[in-house]
């Protein structure tokens, strides 16, 4: 058999590999065939991704793509705190800020990255074992399929970080949420909860993933047993607030994260896909994903060359003051920056340490 390998991998960097037994939706192994599971390897770090990463995942894409013996993809990380926080802010903030010839080449593997996603030879399942935020969100969203543990939040982080959602989440939010909601996601950047997620159409299924005296129980920290408040609002999957928080918060203390349902649910979409034909299903669903590669070839190399003059000024003040500001503060004053570019000051270092967490 010939290898339509690029190279011959043998070890990838923060990123792991694993061809596991596939299973029919009954869970019975399917011996020979196998579901290749490519995991974020850098949970210290919320499985932001760095350069490193980046070049592996495209690499282990590549690789599950060719195994002829693979039935899906499953893409997701290691732990329980988080698929993925998007890029590296610790590399963006010391190596990429200022320096934005760096930066557009590691946007072009980033782009490759998310066209490698949307161009896989086998069906590609995100499974969203934590938070997906910022460019996690987008890569995430990069996949055909996504089911989540009911804990995780969804959402960006751009516009409060010095940067826009231009890796994915302005051509494909929109998609899954509506206009209306995805400007909504992207600008203000508050994290939508995996109930409202589902709701929202971003994830086919929610599991739970906490465990109190030995039972799964619901998300504690968000509203799950009704549908409208007194003024007819959607509130499934609203944060709960006041008492209600306060012992939703107590039960996340007593109990333990287990992601076996989470592993379950996966498996048992994979096995479903294992009894349809093989080129029928990928004609499908490359039909499908080109919705998502319409807005993405359109955009993705003019978001590119602005992502990276962007870090001459915005994303300079953003990631580094998220790097370096305090625990409690790391983000720009946002006030003072305003009113200093309404008195038309020029957008230069003075600037950015008066507007800086970690001068103060």
């Amino acid at each position: 058999m010939k290898n339509h390998d690029i190279v011959d991998i043998k070890e990838f960097q923060g990123v792991r590999y694993e061809l596991r037994v596939a299973k029919t939706a009954k869970g019975e192994p399917a011996e020979g065939l196998h579901n290749a599971w490519i995991w974020l390897d850098n949970p210290t770090q919320y499985n932001s991704y760095t350069t490193d990463m980046v070049k592996s995942v495209i690499l282990a894409l590549r690789k599950a793509s060719n195994e002829r013996s693979v039935n899906c993809i499953v893409f997701t990380a290691v732990g329980d705190k988080a698929f993925c926080t998007g890029g590296n802010t610790k590399e963006y903030a010391e190596y990429y800020a200022g320096n934005p010839p760096e930066y557009r080449q590691y946007m072009r593997l980033f782009n490759d990255m998310v066209t490698g996603l949307l161009i896989a030879d086998k069906p590609v399942v995100c499974r969203v074992n934590g938070m997906r935020i910022g460019g996690g969100q987008e890569i995430g969203m990069a996949c055909d399929y996504a089911i989540a543990q009911d804990m995780a939040k969804f959402g960006q982080a751009g516009p409060k970080h010095g940067s826009a959602p231009d890796g994915g989440a302005t051509d494909f939010l929109p998609l899954y949420v509506g206009i209306e909601n995805a400007m909504v996601g992207c600008t203000l950047c508050e994290p939508w909860s995996a109930h409202q997620a589902y709701r929202l159409g971003m994830v086919s299924e929610i599991v739970p993933a906490l465990k109190v005296d030995g039972k799964f129980v619901p998300n504690p920290l968000v509203i799950t047993d009704r549908w409208v408040d007194e003024f007819g609002r959607i509130v499934l999957g609203e944060p709960k607030t006041g008492e209600a928080l306060a012992k939703g918060k107590e039960l996340v203390k007593k109990g333990t994260m287990d992601l076996s349902l989470l592993d379950e649910a996966v498996e048992r979409l994979c096995g479903k896909l294992l009894a349809t034909f093989p080129g029928c299903t990928m004609k499908t669903i490359g039909s499908l994903r080109k919705f998502k590669l319409e807005h993405w070839h359109q955009n993705a190399e003019s978001n590119r060359e602005w992502l990276g003059l962007n870090m001459m000024g915005e994303a300079k003040a953003g990631f580094q003051a998220f790097n370096s500001g305090p625990k409690d503060n790391r983000e720009v004053d946002f006030v003072k920056m305003r009113r200093m570019l309404a008195e038309a000051h020029p957008w230069d270092e003075e600037l950015i340490r008066a507007i800086s967490p970690q001068y103060k």
